[in-house]
């Protein structure tokens, strides 16, 4: 299955993305408040972007089983989102006006770019690591169990069955309308190192 073979061939990727700092901070409730609120800030910005990517793409799949599974991944952004109002309240910001890093808005429009132009096989390709990777960072912080700290909730939407479920939907996608081309083996690992200077971005503060 290709989203197996992405998957694997991005290995290199996914370990960055777990030995960062950022999600080191995550992992043992170190990070400090102020980088966590400048990812709630920008995730909540991409989140937004996701869902009209979603939706774009769920408009060009070409046929009602694809855009019926694109449908279900825009509910399970808008939980998503549910999940960053909750820390934004706490936090202080204002998700209505956030200033996106480079980083995020690199990272925005290549999605749109994707679901606007791109073949389904890329534009999925393009959508899934965000996915596939957050499953695992959530499972694997939590592989000794739910930790007690501030950052326990953002742990176990991710690691949570409910979250697993879009991510077996969004890979199956990919299965269905992907090939194992050179564009779509680029869009995936580019949406990889994408999330990692977002976790950077978040960690230093922008640019």
């Amino acid at each position: 299955m290709i989203h197996r073979k992405l998957w694997e061939g991005s290995a290199d990727l996914a370990k960055e993305c777990l030995d960062h700092p950022f999600v080191r901070g995550l992992a043992d409730g170190t990070l400090p408040e102020e980088p966590f609120r400048r990812y709630v800030a920008q995730d909540g910005y991409f989140l937004n972007v996701f869902l009209q990517a979603y939706g774009l793409a769920g408009a060009r799949a070409g046929s009602a089983d694809a855009a019926a599974v694109f449908v279900d991944l825009q509910k399970g952004v808008l939980e998503e989102l549910n999940l960053h109002c909750r820390f934004a309240a706490k936090l202080g910001i204002d998700l209505e006006n956030v200033h996106p890093f480079r980083a995020t808005t690199a990272y925005c429009d290549f999605l749109l770019r994707c679901a606007y132009h791109e073949d389904p096989g890329v534009v999925v390709a393009a959508m899934t690591p965000c996915m596939r990777l957050y499953r695992h960072l959530g499972t694997e912080l939590a592989r000794d169990g739910i930790p007690g700290h501030g950052y326990k909730d953002w742990i176990e939407t991710y690691q949570g069955e409910g979250f697993g479920r879009l991510v077996e939907r969004i890979e199956s996608l990919l299965d269905s309308l992907a090939a194992d081309t050179r564009e779509v083996r680029e869009a995936y690992r580019y949406a990889l190192r994408c999330e990692i200077d977002f976790f950077t971005a978040a960690l230093e503060g922008g640019p």
